[in-house]
């Protein structure tokens, strides 16, 4: 059965620019200058104050892919596509990647993530509701059945172990190169976002891919169970 892992990346809206009743919500039981902080920082982790900008499809059998990204450069950006180590990276508006990853999907039969359940799939099941997308495929079938697997869940036991640890702790512990190796994280994708780094933030979505991709082969090898 042919199977694809796929990854987003978000940026949260503008805060300032926000209707002042939802500012006020966002803002109900921050009583501090830190907490008010904090709350500014999270936009990017909901859908209602966030938006797609990059979302990654990686075959772990064949090791290709593609990256479909945010680009609000000229469209005719000479750059575009291009296609790097088994990778194509395309740009289009929210809307676009989104259509783009729906078509893209349909052709698999099942999905791999890390802790897609919790945020990749209810993220673009949102957003495509609200550009008006309609999903090609059920992403949140039942946990039990393998038709996703989501490597957190797996990793630890379906929560019977209670830390989650971030994806760049599971990649140290067991060798794999971290996307976080390179010097970014996702918590500095809004700022290269601002900053036009659209091709940037669409390697590191690709970079996380291939970290998923090796820790899903280390399950498979030494940790899931299949009686043999």
């Amino acid at each position: 059965m042919s199977r694809v892992i796929f990854d987003i990346e978000t940026v949260g809206m503008d805060f300032d620019s926000l209707e002042t009743s939802v500012r006020e919500y966002l803002l109900k039981g921050a009583t501090t200058e830190e907490e008010e902080t904090r709350v500014r920082e999270s936009l990017s982790f909901y859908p209602l104050t966030g938006q797609v900008i990059a979302i990654g499809m990686l075959n772990p059998d064949t090791n290709k892919g593609a990256v479909y990204f945010q680009n609000p450069r000229d469209p005719g950006d000479p750059l575009l596509p291009f296609e790097e180590d088994g990778i194509r990276y395309e740009s289009g508006t929210e809307k676009e990647i989104l259509d783009k990853f729906w078509n893209a999907v349909r052709a698999y039969g099942s999905f791999v993530t890390f802790n897609g359940r919790v945020f990749d799939c209810p993220f673009l099941l949102v957003r495509s509701a609200v550009n008006r997308v309609k999903p090609s495929r059920d992403l949140m079938p039942n946990r039990y059945n393998g038709a996703h697997i989501d490597l957190l869940d797996q990793l630890t036991f379906y929560g019977a172990a209670k830390r989650r640890f971030s994806l760049d702790m599971w990649c140290r512990a067991f060798s794999i190169k971290s996307p976080k190796a390179d010097g970014i994280t996702g918590y500095e994708v809004g700022n290269l976002f601002q900053a036009g780094r659209y091709s940037d933030i669409a390697r590191y979505c690709a970079g996380d891919l291939r970290a998923t991709r090796e820790l899903l082969l280390i399950w498979e090898t030494y940790m899931r169970f299949n009686g043999s």
